[in-house]
């Protein structure tokens, strides 16, 4: 008789082996989708990600009411908002730009053919959940990318269901079975095995400073960003009303949470008086001296800034600081003598507190916005109020960002919504801020270029090329449905060229190969288990 099995209390899904052979699995049938997705033709292509991003936009509301009831950060208004702004803005925004179909430049001899980056493992950040989704499945299949997704911990729950619902309108639109993915149960462990395994390509890192920094640590390719801290100069010859109701809007949009937003405003002596004014007409309360120190009390202590007040609103903090303001406040506006480590309140603040220092002159608003960015924030953003060309031309040449949005709302400004930088939530920040990239991130870095370069002797022809219809077409293996080759689901192509249709024999070979694959990587998973 065969004795009875005892079953341990272990969480063997925690253990080293189980997360690898995890890994292994999603990123495997990932890798499978991706090497299916480039036979796409672009067409076919972005019917896909116009079906994406119609059933994103439809269930904007939905998911920005969800993701502020699970973390109780921001408005559900603005999450609307950027949940809407992620899909058919993002799409129309990048259509024009072909990303599958190889280029041709004559003046150089030279053709270029696109490659996909395969596998992008996508971490999304709590404070703006949904949005950061929908960007980064957009973007990776418009240059069709497979992705897999790790949703922060305190989002988890909306993440997976808008994923799912996004995946499922993939595949109803033609995409391979596994191209849009998604870790159901995040840990550190397990985030930073899929980090660093030999089957994820690329890493597009979203969150905080730390996982950002081990993205970059993990040995695959990573694109990262740095913190916020945007200093924003009011000049003298500013509209200064039109200035405050600026900087108002955007503080208080979703109540501050996006790293775009203006944490320290700089003015002149001359305007002082008329801003404060405009900022009071706008929705801000000006806080006095005990107000200010009472904030600064409560934003920050011994163990740095206090994570309750990310995303609340200016009553709420208000009210928790002992303020009594007006119950239609926007933001609260703290003024300050000075900038640097010693006045906290000149750090990153992701919440509706502005804080204001009046400086001498016009070089010294400028050296006390470099000051800012040297505490943090370095490479990412800032913003000026003026009419004269000259001083902002003179900010944005001193200040060490890669994004200066003049007269307008920084928060959506840098984020590439309402100017003509590209509508992103992934911000490169560069040299300063110690980054590969110092632009807005989009499909564009998802994709490198073969060149085909041709001796630039004046008697070469590329006519030929230009008769060359690309080859996109099928027919296409069968997607898997469980992590490895083998689901009955079979993907067909509308592309340009004739299509074959698989013999019995095209069949059965297929099953043998698959059998074969099978066989594989069972041995793999069961030596990672031994170890």
């Amino acid at each position: 008789m065969m004795e009875p099995q005892v079953r341990t209390l272990v969480d063997i899904s925690q253990t080293p082996a189980a997360m690898q052979g995890h890994a292994d699995m999603v990123l495997e049938h990932a890798r499978w989708a991706t090497t299916v997705f480039q036979r796409y033709d672009r067409p076919t292509t972005m019917a896909i990600v116009d079906a994406v991003a119609d059933i994103a936009y439809e269930n904007a509301g939905f998911y920005a009411d969800w993701a502020v009831k699970e973390t109780g950060f921001g408005v559900a208004e603005h999450k609307k908002l950027k949940n809407e702004l992620t899909t058919h803005s993002l799409v129309d925004y990048y259509r024009d730009q072909d990303y599958i179909n190889y280029r041709i430049d004559e003046a150089s001899n030279i053709i270029e053919i696109p490659r996909s980056a395969g596998v992008i493992f996508a971490l999304t950040p709590s404070t703006n959940p949904i949005s950061t989704l929908n960007y980064k499945i957009i973007i990776a299949l418009l240059t069709r990318n497979a992705i897999v997704i790790s949703p922060h911990p305190a989002a988890r729950e909306c993440c997976i269901d808008a994923a799912k619902k996004l995946s499922a309108a993939a595949v109803r639109a033609g995409a391979p079975e596994g191209v849009i993915q998604i870790i159901e149960n995040p840990t550190i462990p397990l985030v930073e095995t899929f980090m660093s395994s030999e089957k994820t390509n690329v890493i597009l890192a979203t969150g905080g400073t730390a996982m950002v920094r081990a993205a970059y640590s993990s040995s695959n390719p990573a694109i990262g960003v740095g913190p916020g801290n945007a200093p924003v100069f009011v000049d003298s010859s500013a509209d200064i009303t039109q200035a405050a109701k600026h900087i108002v809007s955007s503080k208080s949009f979703d109540n501050s949470i996006l790293c775009t937003n203006e944490s320290v405003l700089i003015t002149l002596p001359e305007v002082e008086k008329q801003l404060v004014q405009a900022l009071r007409a706008s929705g801000a309360y000006i806080c006095d001296q005990d107000d200010v120190e009472k904030v600064r009390r409560f934003l920050f202590h011994e163990r740095g800034f206090n994570i309750e007040c990310i995303g609340r609103d200016a009553t709420w903090i208000a009210r928790e600081c002992g303020i009594r303001v007006p119950g239609n406040t926007k933001i609260l506006v703290a003024p300050i003598t000075q900038i640097g480590v010693e006045e906290k309140l000149s750090r990153e603040k992701l919440c509706p507190v502005l804080a204001m220092n009046v400086a001498a002159n016009q070089n010294q608003a400028i050296a006390l916005a470099r000051a800012v960015l040297r505490m943090t924030g370095a490479g990412h953003s800032a913003a000026i109020h003026s009419k004269d060309e000259a001083t902002a031309i003179k900010f944005a040449s001193a200040v060490e960002v890669y994004r200066v949005v003049v007269n307008a709302p920084c928060s959506q400004g840098a984020a590439g919504y309402g100017t003509g930088l590209p509508p992103t939530f992934t911000i490169g920040t560069g040299f300063y801020g110690r980054s590969s990239i110092g632009e807005n991130i989009g499909p564009q870095h998802l994709v490198h270029w073969t060149r085909m370069a041709y001796s630039t002797d004046e008697t070469a022809d590329f006519a030929r090329y230009r008769e060359i219809r690309p080859g996109h077409d099928g027919p296409l293996p069968i997607a898997p449905s469980d992590g490895v080759p083998g689901s009955t689901r079979s993907q067909k192509l509308n592309s340009p060229g004739p299509q074959s249709i698989p013999t019995r024999q095209d069949t059965a070979l297929d099953i043998e190969t698959r059998n074969q694959i099978r066989q594989i990587i069972a041995e793999e998973l069961r030596d990672i288990l031994k170890k």
